[in-house]
């Protein structure tokens, strides 16, 4: 089915095609100057380190659904073995097999396309088995460090998690930054806190799955105009699942990757930020969010950690 003239409406005036240059592969991120981290780096105080991914095993979020993206599959391959004789130094391998995008993740620039194409009008018949994502890798993110900017749309709306059919909206935004009393500007990361993790928290893959708050089809052009660097939640699908508009099918990863060139992020454990922020009453801090740099991938694990 043809994606609706609403849509194309609202990737014409998100569209950042260009803006950085025709070469470029990093979008948003572009938003990142030396001046931001700066400012990041100033925010940290008392030096309080709070982890935002979850742990890494086989019984993760993945429920099969998405095909090949399987929870981490982890095995030894030596166990004590003395390399080099008996009596020397025994060490110990393991290895995983996983989907980059199975826990705690980025999606890359290249996770999405629309049209036939990718950010910045790159070919999405660019991305093959062979040489994996030709364009818009996620290696070319390299490091990604800002301020991070907590809206707690859920604390702000007095609530510990949101309904499974609540779309997060502008106005949802708006709430959670006067609750933090903190303006976003440009070169933040912004996390959005639903509490829907809180689910898959206490035992339930499937429910934490669907059905899924998430960000509406309106929240792209509120990103867009504050000039975001790149935005995660705590959900699985990112955005509102089942949609919003019937039949219309992830329009927000295609607003914010392919358009925008905006990376998000998902399955980001927000809970104890949340306590920390209320806690601590701020809601801006030092984020460390650096991707893995696997070549050629749409997607990439991370362990973020807000430094206080």
């Amino acid at each position: 089915m043809p994606l609706p003239s609403e849509f194309y409406e609202l990737a014409k005036r998100l569209n950042n095609w260009g803006r950085w240059g025709e070469t470029d592969e990093i979008g948003t991120l572009n938003l990142i100057t030396d001046e931001v981290v700066r400012e990041a780096a100033a925010t940290v105080a008392v030096g309080k380190r709070v982890p935002l991914a979850l742990p890494l095993h086989q019984d993760g979020v993945q429920t099969g659904v998405i095909p090949g993206r399987i929870n981490p599959l982890h095995t030894m391959v030596a166990i004590n073995v003395e390399l080099f004789g008996p009596g020397t130094v025994a060490t110990s391998d393991d290895i995983v097999t996983m989907g980059l995008q199975a826990g705690t993740h980025w999606d890359g620039l290249s996770h999405a396309s629309h049209g036939g194409k990718l950010y910045n009008g790159r070919p999405a018949e660019s991305i093959t088995a062979h040489s994996r994502s030709a364009f818009n890798g996620v290696e070319k993110a390299g490091h990604i460090v800002s301020r991070g900017v907590l809206l707690d749309v859920a604390r702000a709306r007095g609530v510990d998690r949101l309904d499974g059919d609540h779309a997060v909206t502008p106005e949802d935004l708006e709430a959670a930054e006067e609750l933090a009393r903190v303006t976003v500007r440009p070169g933040d990361i912004v996390l959005v806190r639903t509490g829907q993790i809180q689910r898959f928290l206490a035992g339930d893959k499937h429910a934490y799955a669907h059905p899924s708050p998430g960000l509406s089809i309106r929240t792209p052009e509120w990103f867009h105009a504050r000039d975001v660097a790149a935005v995660a939640n705590d959900t699985l699908t990112f955005e509102i699942f089942p949609p919003e508009i019937t039949d219309l099918w992830m329009p927000v990863h295609a607003l914010d990757l392919v358009e925008m060139g905006m990376p998000q992020g998902q399955n980001w454990n927000l809970e104890e930020l949340s306590a920390v922020c209320a806690e601590e009453r701020r809601y801006a801090f030092f984020l460390a969010a650096m991707p893995e740099p696997f070549v050629g991938g749409t997607g990439t694990p991370v362990a973020p950690v807000a430094i206080f």
